[in-house]
């Protein structure tokens, strides 16, 4: 990822730009999370080296970029829809609530999302398919919403043993789905999904 999307909008007068990306969408159990990054204008480029898209990186990784990430960036924003608002929206309503709730903490002009355009967003947008492999906002925030989500995820697996949350983050692993059919959903558990509606009966 570069910073030339970013460039361009910075070039026209755009300073405040946020990178958006989101993580947990297809997962079984936990919140849908979204992360919402600005980078200064006039940061400089190797202060990010070896950040991108965070599904290419380890968790040890991962976990050492979200620390330059909150160092460099001028402003980070967290938004996240539970598991019942999943259900009672659906996953792409609920994502889209996740990340305008990231994006309300922050004092923006323009957004850069990754993949399609996400219509219920208010403010202006940029919708970059594979965003996270080439704009290094949404690479940005693609960590940073990994690594607050696994820690949430690891946080639940505490109290709801036996599902493997530390290690699985709430996707339907086969250790995961044996553990539903086991032990059944907990609260955590996304209802309207068919893994979980399955393991109901």
């Amino acid at each position: 990822p570069t910073l030339k999307l970013e460039s361009s909008l910075w070039a026209v007068g755009l300073s405040r730009l946020a990178g958006v990306d989101e993580v947990g969408r297809g997962a079984l159990a936990g919140c849908v999370v979204a992360a919402a990054v600005v980078l200064p204008s006039d940061i400089d480029r190797a202060v990010l080296t070896g950040i991108r898209d965070s599904k290419q990186l380890t968790r040890t990784r991962r976990e050492a970029l979200v620390h330059v990430i909150r160092a460099a960036a001028s402003a980070i924003g967290i938004g996240a829809a539970s598991p019942a608002v999943i259900d009672r929206l659906n996953i792409r309503r609920a994502t889209a609530l996740a990340m305008q709730r990231s994006l309300n903490q922050l004092d923006i002009e323009h957004v850069l999302v990754d993949g399609l355009p996400v219509t219920e967003l208010k403010e202006p947008q940029s919708a970059i398919v594979g965003g996270d492999r080439l704009c290094l906002s949404i690479a940005a925030a693609s960590i940073v919403a990994k690594v607050t989500r696994d820690h949430w995820m690891c946080s639940l697996d505490a109290r709801y043993p036996g599902y493997g949350w530390s290690h699985n983050a709430g996707y339907g692993t086969d250790f995961h789905l044996r553990a539903l059919r086991e032990l059944g959903p907990t609260p955590q558990h996304r209802l309207s999904f068919a893994p979980v509606r399955i393991s109901k009966r």
